[in-house]
């Protein structure tokens, strides 16, 4: 019910809506729901994440880079690099934080 209950508190949410939809000791998986033109400040991350599109589209900006991801499309997040998220439409994404396995 987590991705159900994040797009609940869109309707009347003025910044991103995040939840973690698994975990353990090794990775974590959150979701976070977007209205168009709601962002993720700029920030960085010390845990190796990549960034997946389920529905709408998101602009990641990374320093002078900007990319467009639509649904079903991923991005691997850089390692202590400063970038923001800002959905181009209503969206929805996964995020998921951890080492691969090798």
């Amino acid at each position: 019910m987590t991705i159900h209950s994040i797009k609940e508190e869109l309707k009347t949410a003025n910044k991103p809506v995040a939840r973690a939809l698994d975990h353990n000791d090794y990775f974590k998986v959150l979701v976070i729901g977007f209205k168009q033109g709601m962002r993720l400040k700029e920030h960085m991350t010390k845990i190796p994440a990549k960034l997946t599109v389920l529905e709408g589209s998101v602009l990641y900006q990374e320093g002078t880079t900007q990319l467009k991801l639509n649904q079903y499309d991923e991005h691997e997040i850089p390692l202590e690099t400063l970038h923001e998220v800002e959905a181009a439409e209503d969206s929805l994404c996964l995020l998921t934080q951890g080492e691969p396995i090798k």
